[in-house]
């Protein structure tokens, strides 16, 4: 049987020319703001102009474009030569090329008898992974005629695993500054959306207590915290920003981990290794320390190919409690 693997990621620009594009076509989607036609269309377009100089800015620290694709696709190659021949792995971008209709046509000309769709987000929510998953029913309804669904997989052995020996490193070198805490930072959403009932937060606790099991690290000082907060709405916390406060006020090192990206990308690159290190430093923070997302790390494709060999089993090995994803939303 040929198994085609669909992996789900948010995508980047690709030159500095596409980065207002790409934010149009992130603000225009319904999953991150629920107005409707006309109204999303036109306050996308607004918001995309606005924040243009601002992103292109950022994007310029990384070289005029998102690393994103291309460890996307390091992920791809990499599963697919665990998985075999008889497995084939695509890519689809929500916000910038390739999209889901490229996709969708390679696994058509691809002749697969079975399609697994594999999101790069261990945690579930409507805003990323239900997002994606909408879109691709919506294009594939019909055209093939088995396809199930990996929803979610914040406990999955192979993200604890690889995330722990990840962190383990940076945390044996903050050692020398002093006791660190150990800070897992995830993107943040409004309130209002976990208010709806979205499992985002309560996965990414799950994430954050298996790693710190995982670890052994006998008295463990550590926290959660969400970054990358826009607009004057109410959003889950604490802060990024507020948990370094309180790093740099108790004057102890920190190692921060990026617990809901599993890829770097601008978040990562910039925001935490550039603009929150420096706030570390204005802090009096003694030591900063970064943990690298898994990307590529043996532990975490592994545990993918093993998700993807029988998904229908997800739930039970992987998943977090109380997953309220549906396979077709």
């Amino acid at each position: 049987m040929k198994t085609a693997i669909v992996l789900f990621n948010l995508g980047g620009p690709d030159s500095l020319d596409a980065v207002r594009p790409f934010l149009f076509n992130l603000f225009n989607d319904k999953a991150i703001i629920g107005l409707p036609q006309p109204w999303r269309w036109l306050l996308a377009r607004f918001i995309s102009g606005k924040r243009a100089p601002v992103a292109r800015g950022i994007y310029q620290h990384l070289g005029g474009s998102s690393p994103l694709l291309q460890q996307t696709r390091d992920q791809a190659a990499a599963l697919e030569k665990v998985l075999g021949p008889d497995f084939k792995v695509v890519v689809a971008m929500r916000y910038w090329h390739p999209f889901a209709e490229q996709a969708l046509q390679q696994v058509q000309d691809w002749g697969a008898d079975r399609v697994v769709l594999l999101p790069l987000y261990p945690q579930f929510s409507t805003t990323t992974t239900g997002s994606s998953l909408k879109q691709w029913h919506q294009l594939a309804v019909g055209r093939f005629a088995q396809t199930q669904v990996v929803c979610c997989y914040p406990v999955m052995s192979g993200f604890v695993a690889a995330s722990a020996q990840l962190i383990r490193t940076q945390y044996d070198q903050a050692l020398a500054q002093g006791k660190p805490r150990l800070l897992f930072s995830a993107h943040g959403l409004p309130q209002s959306i976990i208010d709806k009932g979205d499992p985002y937060q309560r996965q990414v606790e799950q994430s954050a207590a298996a790693i710190v099991s995982a670890l052994g690290i006998d008295g463990l000082d550590w926290a959660i915290c969400y970054q990358s907060r826009v607009g004057k709405a109410k959003w889950i916390g604490p802060s990024t920003e507020e948990e370094l406060a309180r790093a740099g006020a108790d004057k102890v090192p920190v190692v921060v981990a990026p617990i809901a990206f599993v890829s770097e990308h601008s978040e990562t690159l910039v925001e935490l290794d550039i603009e929150y290190r420096h706030l570390a430093e204005t802090l009096g923070i003694p030591g900063y320390f970064r943990a690298s997302t898994v990307q590529s790390h043996p532990e975490f494709i592994q545990g993918l190919a093993q998700l993807v060999g029988d998904p229908s089993q997800v739930r039970g090995r992987a998943c977090g409690t109380q997953c309220l994803c549906a396979e077709e939303p």
